[in-house]
């Protein structure tokens, strides 16, 4: 019995089903059935069906007489099912990649729901991925799984039926069925979410729901979208027969409102001749089915506006809803108009000083600098700040950021709040500008000013324009204006050759490239030991305790954060010996801590500087962060635990396989991990010869005296890197803590142990 029946039905989509039946095949998780049904399509749906059969034992094909549209054909593809759970896919969409792992490894997690809900994004024709707005609504936070009463805003998601996980025991035990016509998913939705005793949610993009431009039912004008008060009629027919379920006649009703209203207002769907039809029937349902005094359990979030075009259209008060639409599109334009004209005069005021203050001397003792989008004093642009002031004291620096990391920043440093009158002035007359993302993109660098681009980090995941087919990990994008910005660059500042081929191919421009090595890694070759061990202390690691830097990178298809590791159960299996450090990206640095304190787990996410962490850890954990890159540089061990690599290379995309070259042992599971670091594997040789092959290709330059090298280049005009590149072998990175002789690995280590195969 396999694990998931994939129901496909097809009609009118040959141009689209190869693609749809493919992303359920190639899923990396392969114990499947797939149904296709072809809804006796005119097109070549049925014989695409019959040829994927042919060629795979896991596809049945099913092919209907006649047209009976998708409900039906679902229920002919679930009379099929033999699987675990049901998944449902129209035929235009596709699966993302590692999506049924994901699924069946959350549904393990929740303890088999009989419902779980994940998230979709929308793939418009014009190639535009757009992630479901009310994505957060998924947040993994809280009990594995639980009632909907626990959690009634799933009732604001999309009436789809192909973003969930149905358990076919439950299916069959309710009597689950789709009816035939328009909006069938909503007399299936709403009942398999009331009676289930348990339903799960999974923060993840699963499914990309194709928007078509043409040929689409639901953005066609015909009345056919009359059909969907045969649906919900159905939706409260089920109600009435399950008093149990009858407190959520006003939530429903709610919900069946915001419906009608949504389509009435598409003007795409209902042709003239039939919208006061269709506002006299929704005017009939709405009374009809209306709990007098019941209130719904949906989130507050309608507005007033909103509840009155409710009332109106429960009111059959048609003209009076027309008058109130009117109304809140002239409104809000008109009090957009009014916030505008203020910022707009002070904007122009600001742009008029900009102006200005052009016209004015630069001032080539001054250098402006900033880091990760107005933050503190930290990064490349930090350690050449510091390295500038000692090599060339009569310049005057100053640092661009909020009030919030003013407190941050040395003594001798201005700060600069963005925005202000003083940063435009400082970004008009600076004599150097310094940063290691973008200044303001109304930046016009004058001649005779020098920018330097630091960047961030060594990129493994794809920068720039190679994110050109990868819309949902750039969904903003500015191309253009990247480029704009880029043509600005005088220097940019490159750590390997790696990263100079990278840059050169992703951000095009007629920068000159310095291979110098990452200032921010010259600490890792000037601190001693007595600091490393006032570090620890500082952070509060025991004496003799081995402790591990743990520090994931963001995941660019979710959006809450994403919890890999079991933190209670990693401590207890590794043991008393080791302490933890959890160092969060900062994309969720707003977000709460979802782990439970304990002695030997360190929360450093708002620790200031991340070098500091890396020299008090005595190894680093990561999935595909560039720290692992800046690590290499200290020679000390780094194990990448990497249990979402397909899903995370085909959302972002990378330059090259980390398992090819990875910097020591890696890990696809917890377990794995722990048993790396139990049996002593992540200091062993083998994992010795990675690091020493890994910090070779990427770690040439990091000695200890990039800084000097960009100081003496950029500032004091210095052409031949200065101080020399010190050989590899020569190098004398700051050793760890010193800790109990560590007893040697328990078991032989294999040539290539917890490396993929």
């Amino acid at each position: 019995m396999p694990r998931f029946s994939v129901i496909v039905p097809a009609y009118k989509v040959q141009a689209y089903l190869q693609e749809s039946l493919d992303s359920v095949l190639t899923q990396s998780y392969p114990d499947l059935e797939l149904i296709a049904v072809d809804d006796a399509s005119p097109d070549a749906c049925g014989a695409i069906i019959d040829e994927y059969a042919a060629r795979d034992p896991r596809v049945t094909a099913v092919h209907l007489a006649d047209n009976l549209g998708p409900g039906p054909a679902r229920n002919a593809g679930l009379a099929r099912a033999v699987g675990d759970y049901v998944v449902f896919l129209d035929g235009d969409d596709t699966l993302t990649p590692g999506a049924l792992q994901a699924v069946t490894d959350r549904l393990k997690a929740t303890g088999s729901p009989d419902v779980l809900v994940y998230d979709h994004a929308h793939a418009h024709w014009s190639g535009e991925l757009v992630r479901d707005p009310l994505a957060h609504r998924l947040s993994e936070e809280g009990p594995a799984s639980f009632r909907l009463a626990d959690r009634p805003a799933l009732l604001t998601l999309p009436m789809a039926v192909w973003n969930k996980a149905y358990r076919r025991e439950y299916v069959e035990r309710e009597g689950l069925a789709f009816p035939p016509g328009l909006y069938e998913d909503a007399p299936w939705t709403c009942p398999a979410l009331l009676a289930a005793e348990s339903v799960a949610v999974l923060d993840r993009v699963c499914v990309h729901h194709r928007r078509r431009r043409t040929g689409s039912l639901l953005a066609t004008g015909t009345s056919r979208h009359l059909e969907i008060f045969d649906q919900y009629d159905r939706v409260f027919g089920y109600l009435a027969g399950r008093p149990e379920l009858e407190r959520w006649r006003p939530t429903l009703h709610r919900r069946m409102a915001e419906h009608f209203c949504a389509v009435y207002a598409d003007p795409r769907r209902l042709p003239r001749g039939s919208r006061a039809e269709f506002f006299a029937r929704a005017s009939a349902l709405l009374r009809r089915y209306r709990a007098p005094g019941g209130r719904s359990s949906l989130p507050l979030s309608l507005s007033r506006a909103d509840r009155t075009g409710h009332a109106l259209m429960r009111l059959g008060a048609r003209r009076g809803y027309l008058l109130l639409s009117a109304l809140r599109s002239a409104g809000p334009a008109a009090g957009r108009a009014a916030s505008a004209l203020g910022r707009g005069l002070r904007e122009a005021s600001l742009r008029l000083h900009y102006r200005i203050q052009r016209l004015l001397p630069l001032r080539p003792e001054l250098a402006v600098f900033s880091a990760y989008w107005h933050g503190g004093y930290a990064c490349n642009p930090a350690a050449i700040e510091a390295k500038l002031r000692e090599l060339a004291p009569r310049m005057r620096t100053a640092w661009i950021c909020g009030p919030e990391h003013a407190a941050t920043l040395p003594r001798e440093t201005v700060a600069l709040r963005p925005g202000s009158a003083a940063y435009w002035s400082a970004l008009a007359r600076a004599g150097y500008l310094v940063t290691n993302v973008n200044f303001d993109r109304a930046l016009v660098k004058r001649r005779g000013q020098v920018l330097l681009q630091t960047q961030h980090g060594t990129p493994l995941k794809r920068v720039g324009l190679d994110l050109h087919d990868r819309p949902a990990a750039t969904p903003t994008a500015d191309f253009a204006g990247l480029l704009r910005g880029a043509d600005q660059w005088d220097y940019l500042l490159s750590a390997n050759r790696h990263s100079t081929l990278v840059w050169e191919k992703a951000v095009p421009a007629s920068y000159t490239t310095l291979e110098y090595g990452y200032p921010r890694n010259d600490v890792f070759h000037r601190a001693s030991r007595t600091q490393v061990l006032e570090l620890r202390e500082r952070l509060g690691i025991p004496t003799g305790s081995t402790a591990i830097l743990y520090a994931p990178t963001h995941r660019d298809y979710r959006r809450s954060r994403p919890e890999h590791l079991d933190f209670e159960r990693l401590l207890r299996d590794l043991g008393p010996r080791f302490t933890v450090l959890v160092r969060t990206h900062l994309t969720y640095a707003d977000t709460d801590r979802t782990w439970e304190p304990h002695p030997r787990l360190v929360d450093v996410s708002s620790y200031p500087s991340v070098e500091e962490l890396c020299l008090a850890s005595d190894a680093l954990v990561t999935d595909y962060s560039s720290l692992m890159f800046d690590y290499a540089a200290l020679d000390r061990p780094i194990v990448v635990h990497a249990d979402d690599w397909e899903a995370y290379e085909a959302a972002r995309g990378t330059y090259f396989d980390l398992r090819s070259c990875p910097p020591g042992a890696i890990a696809r599971t917890q377990d794995e991990l722990v048993d790396i670091f139990t049996t002593g594997h992540w200091r062993g040789s083998r994992s010795a010869q990675l690091r020493a092959a890994f910090r070779a290709r990427f770690c040439p330059y990091e000695d200890g005296h990039a800084a000097e090298r960009v100081v003496r280049r950029v500032f004091l005009d210095q052409p031949a890197p200065t101080p020399p590149i010190v050989p590899l072998p020569d190098r004398t990175p700051t050793p760890p803590a010193p800790s109990p002789h560590a007893p040697p690995p328990r078991s032989p280590e294999p040539a290539l142990s917890h490396v993929w195969p």
